[in-house]
Parts: C-alpha cells; sequence; structure tokens
C-alpha cells in the first residue's frame, strides 16, 4: 500500500479531527466542521455546514428557522481559535483561547438551514498570545456576518 506525499496545499487544510484536538468545543457549541486556507499567524477560513437538525432552530424560529447572529459571531471566534492554536501551536492541555473584545459587529442577511457558511478570519494584530482579528461571515457570496474581534490564550490549571 503506498502512501501519497503530502503537499502544500495539505499544509492549508484543518480536518474535523485536528480542529477537535486544538479548541475545547463540543456538540452543540462546535460551529467549525473545517478550515482551509490556512497560512500561519495571517489567516484561514472555517466552513459551518448549517442543518436544520441544529438544536437552536427549535425556538429560533420555528416557522423561519434562522442562525442566531451570535453563534454566527462564535463560528468566526471559534475559527480564529483554530488559527491561533495552529500559529502558536499552543498545547491545549492546561490552556484555552478566550475571547477578549468583540467590535463594529454588523448582522447582513439571515443564515437559513442548508447554507454553508465561510468564516474568512484575518489577523489583524498579533503580540504574543493575543491576537485581534477581523472575519466576515460569507454564504453564497453574500456577507451575513462580519465583526472584529480579539482573544488571548490563558492558563487553566
Amino acid at each position: 500500500m503506498s502512501r501519497k506525499a503530502p503537499t502544500a496545499e495539505d499544509d492549508t487544510q484543518i480536518d474535523i479531527t485536528e480542529i477537535l484536538a486544538r479548541i475545547p468545543h463540543r456538540f452543540p457549541f462546535l460551529l467549525v466542521d473545517r478550515c482551509e486556507d490556512y497560512r500561519p499567524n495571517q489567516s484561514i477560513v472555517g466552513i459551518k455546514c448549517v442543518t436544520v437538525n441544529e438544536p437552536f432552530f427549535q425556538g429560533h424560529f420555528p416557522d423561519y428557522p434562522v442562525m442566531p447572529g451570535v453563534l454566527i459571531v462564535e463560528a468566526l471566534a471559534q475559527t480564529g481559535a483554530v488559527l491561533m492554536s495552529k500559529s502558536l501551536d499552543v498545547d491545549v492541555g492546561g490552556k484555552a483561547i478566550f475571547f477578549m473584545s468583540l467590535d463594529n459587529c454588523r448582522f447582513r442577511a439571515p443564515v437559513r438551514p442548508g447554507a454553508v457558511i465561510r468564516l474568512n478570519v484575518e489577523v489583524l494584530r498579533a503580540r504574543g498570545d493575543v491576537f485581534k482579528f477581523r472575519g466576515k461571515a460569507v454564504v453564497d457570496e453574500k456577507v451575513a456576518a462580519e465583526a472584529e474581534f480579539a482573544a488571548m490564550v490563558v492558563e487553566t490549571q
């Protein structure tokens, strides 16, 4: 049995197994399915496939399901956390990445079941264990939400 040699593209892709190793979120709060276009300390694109089976759709709203905007922002933050964790090679044992701030947040279009959200996150500044990001959640080439946010690595033990 032969194995394919790794390519530069392989280094830019992050599957669900690596996401689970890099951030502590789990069902029902894990909001990133995979990442692509990873560029260390620069940018990343998270992918969230939204299904009607998401637990929040039961109450938001039963007759016209819409993904809560705060969860779209959380998906952007989780994507940023994956970028930070991989760029800084954070040992998740005893450390976590926490939100610090949220600025200039705007919701532009509803996200409905069946959507594939592209979570475009770019680093604005990085200093030690603190990163500031700009994020855009895009569905079908339309911006659904955008924000600037910051996060930091925190000792948890």
